[in-house]
């Protein structure tokens, strides 16, 4: 029998929901249950691939090609284990597969509407997971807070769930309890306004997970038993931390997994998160730093920084430096900085290493392509995934090779030195404007070269990694590229594509076409960011 435990927001967005239930989720599952994770994003778009990274963040990709929020990412990073299509929901996939079903007379004739249809769509997807994962557990994220007007059809979903089998279902609701700089006091009446939310869709919350800058002491805790009609035990403290892999033993200390099962009354295990308590030792006690620096665009908004734009690629980096019990210092440097500044690329010595992550347009690559060269010519370890595989292709074309109109479809529609071009597939479909779910996505196979980096990092002849893409290295320009150093490591053995390349006579200079951050996790992080953090550390020994 599944147990479904929704988890709402309330007061802000960003209050931390996503890492709430994986944390929740990694709970039960040391506890020796086997979990599942749904997340609702309240979004008309059909997948995330269309969203705007600058206001959405990181699109992630799941092995069978699902565009989904980052928070499915760190379901997995959590859990060390692979969702699919059937963990994520939006608005948009729920009307268009109610629309298809009208259209098909599948509800025989009746009229079709926004309450009961929708909810029952989503009750049923909710329940598809379950049955697909064979879960003990299903965590269900709604996106957005209480209140809003997106998501009132996924809170009733959980209600009505909750009225069916009453004793399968709990709701947990994350607020946050601001401290005022000029008061400084913890303030809980935002949290009981957006209780009062909750009880307006006809949802009383089972836990709450108080956030805030500081641990909720127990007069806030005992406030918000009193006045939102929970236990002072159902409130639990989740203050601000240097690493979210701590969150999971935080809520330990409220024991917040044997409320849980308590409630659904059911025995707790007598396991614990002994590995994870390991990693957090290790993320708290590094033996010294390694400095790696991101050349990208997506991360300035205004007069702020959006991390969440490479939030994969941060954690694999974060991952693989624990590994070698290092702290990574991780900085920001502007693509378009290094487009007009030649002296500002000296600032690249700084680092240990230097990563061009995925993105699409032409805004700031020749910024990255000025970097990439720096890093190649000065022997700084390089790092490039997806668009940083064909930018490195791009600058080495242009350098080494003589092509100095080297450059990239995408760039430029009429080039006749595409180094890097459109696959024929994707072509036809951008000229049938069929953007939505239509990039080479999931995971496909890849063989390695023996002797290359690549294969050593890997121990294997053959893998499988994750792709969101549309051009390639065009296959016309490998033999010079190999003649002149640039060497073909990975090939897909389908369609003989190019997955990895790396210059020989180099420390670490490296890039794929596949986003291998997508697979990274904190117990297990990726080969190939491991070698390159060796190299970046081998370097800051020099």
């Amino acid at each position: 029998m599944t147990r479904f435990i929704f988890v709402a927001g309330g007061v802000i967005s960003g209050v931390g929901k996503g890492v709430a239930t994986a944390s929740i989720a990694k709970i039960l599952q040391s506890k020796g249950f086997r979990v599942s994770a749904v997340k609702i994003d309240p979004y008309v778009n059909v997948d995330a691939g269309t969203l705007n990274p600058l206001e959405h963040g990181e699109v992630f990709v799941t092995n069978d090609g699902t565009e989904c929020d980052q928070d499915i990412g760190n379901y997995e990073r959590f859990l060390d284990r692979d969702f699919s299509s059937v963990n994520y929901i939006t608005t948009g996939r729920i009307y268009q597969a109610v629309i298809q079903r009208e259209r098909n007379l599948e509800y025989n004739g009746k009229t079709v509407e926004v309450v009961l249809h929708i909810p029952l769509e989503v009750i049923s997807r909710i329940k598809k997971a379950a049955e697909h994962d064979k879960a003990d557990f299903v965590l269900v994220e709604v996106g957005g807070t209480v209140g809003d007007y997106q998501n009132v059809l996924f809170l009733e979903a959980g209600r009505m769930m909750k009225r069916e089998m009453p004793d399968q279902v709990m709701f947990v609701l994350v607020t946050y309890l601001p401290v005022p700089g000029k008061l400084g006091e913890m303030k809980t009446k935002p949290t009981q306004h957006a209780v009062r939310w909750l009880n307006s869709a006809g949802i009383q919350p089972d836990i709450i997970i108080a956030r805030s800058e500081f641990v909720v002491d127990e007069p806030r805790k005992q406030k918000i038993s009193d006045f939102c009609n929970v236990d002072a035990s159902d409130v639990i403290s989740a203050p601000d931390v240097d690493a979210i892999y701590e969150i999971p033993l935080n809520f330990e200390q409220d024991e917040l997994g044997k409320r849980i099962l308590e409630k659904f009354k059911m025995k707790e295990d007598s396991r614990d998160l002994k590995e994870w308590r390991k990693l957090v030792e290790i993320i708290k006690s590094p033996k010294e730093k390694v400095r790696i620096g991101i050349v990208g665009k997506y991360f300035e908004i205004g007069d702020f920084t959006l991390m969440d734009s490479y939030l994969s690629v941060i954690e694999a980096v974060k991952h693989a430096s624990w590994a070698y019990q290092r702290d990574p210092e991780i900085t920001w440097l502007s693509a378009e900085k290094y487009e007009s500044e030649d002296k500002s690329l000296e600032e690249l010595r700084e680092f240990d290493g230097i990563i061009v992550p995925g993105g699409f347009g032409s805004r700031g690559t020749e910024g990255k392509i000025n970097a990439i060269r720096f890093c190649r010519e000065q022997k700084i370890p390089y790092f490039g995934l997806c668009l940083g595989l064909q930018l490195a292709v791009i600058e080495f074309s242009r350098n080494v090779c003589g092509l100095k109109d080297a450059t990239s479809r995408e760039f430029a529609k009429h080039t006749n030195a595409a180094v890097i071009d459109i696959m024929p597939d994707q072509k036809t479909l951008l000229e049938e404007k069929k953007y939505g779910a239509s990039m080479r996505l999931g995971a496909y196979a890849c063989k390695l070269t023996p002797g290359t980096i690549a294969a050593s990092a890997y121990g294997a002849n053959e893998i499988s990694e994750r792709h969101r893409h549309r051009y390639e290295v065009n296959n016309e320009y490998r033999t010079l590229l190999e003649e002149k150093g640039f060497m073909v490591s990975g090939l897909n053995p389908e369609r003989n594509l190019v997955e990895i390349m790396e210059l020989s006579g180099h420390p670490f200079f490296l890039g794929t076409q596949f986003h291998p951050e997508l697979k990274s996790r904190p117990l297990h992080p990726h080969a190939l960011f491991m070698k390159f953090i060796a190299a970046s550390m081998k370097k800051r020994q020099l």
